[in-house]
């Protein structure tokens, strides 16, 4: 049983280290977790501890087996907890994060395993993210982003690299979501900037900011 904050920075390290894979600085965890990097040191000499990450000073950290299996279940409550607030109690996709953050916590597998069956065994969340397996392995789509795309390249918008609120009210408000097709027709080298359609016929001018933060289908 690890406690709230434990599994917090757990799931941090799994996500700023490409799922587990590479070493992650100290303050880069502070930054994530809008904390002192003092703080974050001595919670990293905890977990190593506990045997939940490998943790070398002025080097970074990785997490251990154990602390990945760890962040992979944590991961799993929260996108199955985003599914069923979007599906079940009709939540938009720009609400579900905070409340998912809190419903991730509650750690019993039977939960979460009936969640899982309810749902019909999902495979992604609302995001587009993909949701890990009891065993945690992912089911992972072949994408890149919107400003990877050249003029007349077209595709399917399968997630976003930006689930905050207002990034995804914005998708909202210009009718982009999971499944819309997209295709780019002008690409601005002065500020990287995109003109692209949308299935509708409509035309938009995104921002490079915006078209890095969009996945399409490969």
């Amino acid at each position: 049983m690890h406690s709230f904050t434990e599994e917090n920075y757990i799931k941090t390290i799994f996500k700023l280290s490409s799922n587990g894979t590479q070493e992650v600085n100290t303050n880069a965890i502070a930054e994530a977790l809008d904390t002192k990097a003092a703080s974050v040191t001595d919670m990293l000499r905890k977990l190593s501890t506990k045997k939940l990450v490998h943790y070398i000073k002025y080097r970074g950290v990785s997490l251990t087996e154990e602390g990945n299996r760890v962040a992979l279940q944590v991961v799993r409550r929260h996108r199955l907890w985003e599914v069923f607030l979007v599906e079940k109690l009709k939540f938009s996709w720009d609400e579900v994060h905070e409340v998912a953050e809190e419903l991730e916590h509650v750690s019993s597998a039977l939960l979460t395993r009936r969640l899982d069956e309810f749902l019909g065994h999902p495979q992604f969340d609302p995001h587009g993210d993909p949701i890990p397996s009891e065993n945690g392995e992912m089911k992972l789509k072949k994408q890149r982003l919107l400003a990877e795309m050249t003029v007349d390249e077209a595709g399917v918008v399968v997630g976003v690299n930006d689930s905050q609120p207002l990034f995804l009210q914005y998708l909202d408000k210009m009718c982009i979501s999971l499944g819309t097709r997209i295709k780019v027709l002008d690409h601005f080298a002065y500020d990287n900037s995109m003109e692209i359609s949308l299935e509708d016929e409509r035309q938009l001018l995104v921002s490079s900011e915006v078209s890095r933060n969009i996945f399409i289908s490969a």
